[in-house]
């Protein structure tokens, strides 16, 4: 197995519609079905404990096609339920482009997996130097008020930027296209745009197409 960095090219995958991580983020699941934890325990043997993330689409014929970009977490926190479930969290770690699907004798599927466009991902968090918070927080307040969401607004309020922008865009209950969008931003200013967008075009009613 070749490796880029530290990072594996060929990860197993989890499809998993409307599950957004993004690096540096974390994302708590919940494992039963007998093919991801069998995932699970192969993962969990391995030096790098990564699973990919990513979002199967539609294709022709009904047959479900996977997204071209996904993001990988490593396995940093586990419990087993009485009943055989794993709670697991996934930490994410980095983008990847899938460059072919891998489908052998495991139950699960694998990928090889491209890193080299998502460098940036494994260094320090982003910063959004445009970030006008108090709009923002007006904007998400009306979203929410709509969706009948709540939250913490004063730790909302004193939340670094790409922590804030980040756990937003994983939380909100946007269309799996909507996700990968996000998931695809090129930067942290660029995904701030886009959640603005789809939370300006779900208090529109969703009457209007986005632009993208």
């Amino acid at each position: 197995m070749k490796l880029h960095g530290d990072l594996p090219d060929k990860i197993p995958l989890f499809p998993l519609p409307g599950a957004l991580l993004l690096p540096r983020a974390r994302l708590p699941l919940q494992i039963f079905e007998p093919r991801y934890l069998a995932m699970l325990d192969e993962v969990l043997k391995t030096q790098h404990r990564l699973i990919g993330m990513i979002q199967p689409r539609p294709g022709p014929q009904g047959q479900p096609r996977l997204a071209a970009i996904g993001c990988a977490g490593r396995v940093t926190a586990f419990s087993e339920t009485d009943d055989g479930r794993y709670m697991i969290t996934l930490t994410g770690i980095s983008r990847y482009r899938l460059k072919r699907e891998i489908s052998g004798f495991a139950p699960f599927l694998s990928g090889e997996v491209e890193w080299d466009e998502f460098n940036r991902d494994q260094g320090p968090s982003e910063h959004d130097p445009g970030f006008a918070r108090p709009s923002f927080v007006a904007l998400l307040r009306r979203y929410f008020e709509a969706e009948q969401l709540s939250t913490d607004w004063d730790s909302l309020k004193e939340a670094e930027d790409e922590l804030l922008i980040n756990s937003l865009a994983m939380l909100c209950p946007f269309e799996p296209e909507d996700k990968q969008a996000l998931l695809e931003a090129p930067s942290l200013r660029d995904r701030r745009e886009t959640l603005v967008t789809l939370m300006e075009y779900a208090l529109r009613g969703g009457g209007e197409e986005i632009v993208q």
